[in-house]
């Protein structure tokens, strides 16, 4: 009886290596998540710097804040909103949130400035993220 070359695998050798993609695979993305969700708010955060020296810079020129981003030619990237919500003669404060930010910051990241719109779990000037 001559004996029979194999020519592939099993079903067990193949169901074997779907289940380690699939092990690999159920490690990796919830990793990939959690970086892309920090790229979110760290751009969210720059943003917001960006947003003080333009704001600052506007008050330098015109004596006076303004809620509008255009006209203090303050640049927004790609998905992220900012509003400035409350403007003073004494400060101004705004927020920033990206469409695809959820988990600890689904509220976005938030700076202000001036000492009646500073609370006290933001430093005047520097962004903060919940």
């Amino acid at each position: 009886m001559a004996k029979r070359a194999r020519a592939g695998f099993t079903l067990i050798e193949l169901f074997v290596v779907l289940v380690i993609i699939g092990i690999l695979a159920g490690l990796a993305i919830p990793k990939f998540v959690q970086t892309q969700q920090k790229g979110y708010v760290t751009t969210a955060v720059e943003d917001l710097r960006n947003l003080v020296t333009a704001e600052q810079a506007y008050f330098a020129t015109y004596s006076t804040y303004t809620t509008s981003t255009v006209d203090m030619n303050a640049s927004q990237s790609p998905g992220i909103t900012i509003s400035v919500s409350s403007v003073t003669a004494l400060g101004w404060s705004a927020t920033a949130t990206h469409a695809k930010l959820v988990g600890d910051t689904p509220d976005g990241c938030h700076v202000a400035v001036g000492p009646a719109e500073t609370t006290s779990t933001e430093s005047e000037g520097a962004p903060y993220c919940p």
